[in-house]
């Protein structure tokens, strides 16, 4: 995930090639496969506008079973094709959730959480909406500052405070999205949010998700590949059945 509204390169190193993730030629592309170890979960993708108007039905014919799309990034953007992607993911079957772009330097957690919600990062328990997501990585616009110039304390305030203000729009603690070398880093090895919020773990070119990020034991959605996949965006799995992700859509 990365920021969307500009043209700029992602903002993740060059993909390097290794025996634990295949990868397919075609066309000039190179096509990641789901790790070997993960094909029998759910697979999915998550979106920004990059992707701009997404075929969904396509999508669903290739294997997807669920995607994240992006609504918003600090308190001033907002992604210009979410509509197209949220409600077309749903109408094509996928369960379906959206997430934010976090940028602790610009505003409160609060603030940022609040224009999330109202601009598409709402909840419902239908069991085809996932829980609203939180994207925390590194700083785009100061290659730098990581962390965006943040002590560990004021980060994992700033993430605090975005959670509790999403729980109390919502009814749901926001999925967490990182790296573990962010969150261990920015966080000073933070365990203060493993016990109630979903882990959705960034790793690639891996035959699994690695270590995981402080306090966390198991991880619920694994972004195994940037872009290079065959649906379009980043490529997902979810730990689990596609009734229990089901389940954890719905709340249960």
């Amino acid at each position: 995930m990365a920021r969307d509204h500009t043209p700029s390169p992602r903002l993740r190193g060059r993909r390097l090639l290794t025996a634990s993730v295949a990868a397919l030629a075609l066309g000039g592309t190179l096509l990641a496969e789901v790790p070997a170890s993960a094909a029998s979960r759910p697979t999915g993708h998550d979106v920004s506008s990059h992707q701009k108007n997404v075929d969904w039905p396509s999508a669903k014919a290739g294997g997807a079973r669920f995607a994240y799309v992006k609504a918003t990034e600090s308190t001033t953007y907002r992604n210009p094709y979410f509509a197209q992607q949220y409600q077309g993911s749903h109408r094509a079957g996928l369960l379906r959730g959206a997430y934010h772009f976090a940028l602790p330097d610009r505003s409160s957690g609060r603030a940022q959480a609040a224009h999330f919600v109202r601009h598409g990062g709402d909840w419902t328990a239908d069991g085809r909406t996932l829980p609203p997501a939180l994207d925390l990585e590194h700083d785009p616009y100061d290659k730098k500052h990581m962390c965006y110039g943040l002590s560990r304390t004021r980060t994992t305030g700033w993430i605090r405070s975005f959670s509790d203000e999403v729980r109390r729009l919502t009814g749901r603690r926001p999925v967490i999205h990182t790296t573990t070398h962010w969150w261990n880093t920015c966080t000073g090895n933070s365990r203060a949010f493993a016990a109630d919020h979903a882990l959705w773990i960034a790793r690639y070119d891996a035959s699994g998700p690695g270590p995981l990020p402080a306090g966390w034991s198991t991880w619920t959605f694994w972004q195994y590949d940037n872009g290079g996949g065959t649906l379009p965006g980043d490529q997902n799995l979810f730990n689990g059945s596609l009734d229990r992700m089901k389940r954890f859509a719905q709340g249960s």
